[in-house]
């Protein structure tokens, strides 16, 4: 009695907005007052974090733009060993994209067969350890670089090799890779000549690849 249009659309926000938060894994969602006419039922007013997600996508949830890939994660802030689709700007690799009319899985092969070409003695001073493949699933791959056994690897590294993850995600009509170092705070530019080197064999095959800068 005596409740406003305002007091309840009130309400619906502030439940809304707090099954947003629970959503992304802010905060959990607070039961609804149960008292006279605004009971809620509790299992209505909670969203599932993966409903919400897999309905709207985390950016819809917080009015973010675009969608964020699904693999891929962003370079730490001020990284100088890392480069993501995902970014931040001074870190961002621009998605390379497939020429018109490829289907997801012959661009997928398309990139595997470039990664296979890269020379397992690696080129242009980097990647002298070789390669793998570490990870594979649904259009993600994750490759493992190797650097050779240098002064640094002795001294820095335990007498081992250097690993960098390239990891790359098809998406439609477009690819999204990360090339990061897992330790040490510079890389000598390494990441970036191995982005460069695949970029220029994809740009051969017809891609709009862009590179980064070493």
């Amino acid at each position: 009695k005596g409740i406003t249009f305002a007091m309840k659309y009130s309400l619906v926000a502030i439940v809304a907005a707090a099954s947003a938060e629970a959503a992304m894994g802010f905060a959990p969602v607070a039961p609804a007052s149960r008292s006279g006419v605004l009971a809620l039922r509790a299992q209505d007013a909670q969203v599932s974090r993966r409903g919400v997600i897999a309905t709207f996508g985390a950016g819809a949830v917080l009015g973010l733009p675009g969608a964020a890939s699904a693999a891929l994660k962003p370079c730490p802030a001020d990284s100088k060993n890392c480069w993501s689709a995902e970014g931040p700007a001074k870190n961002v690799v621009p998605k390379w994209s497939f020429p018109a009319g490829m289907s997801q899985k012959d661009a997928l092969a398309g990139l595997k067969e470039v990664l296979d070409a890269y020379p397992k003695d690696g080129q242009g001073g980097v990647d002298l350890g070789g390669w793998s493949i570490a990870e594979e699933k649904d259009g993600y791959v994750r490759y493992e670089f190797k650097s050779g056994l240098g002064n640094f690897a002795k001294f820095f590294n335990g007498n081992k090799p250097f690993v960098d993850d390239f990891e790359l995600e098809v998406g439609d009509g477009f690819a999204s890779i990360r090339s990061a170092s897992r330790v040490g705070a510079s890389d000598f530019s390494v990441n970036a000549k191995r982005i460069n080197y695949i970029a220029a064999s994809l740009k051969a095959k017809g891609w709009n690849a862009e590179g980064v800068k070493a």
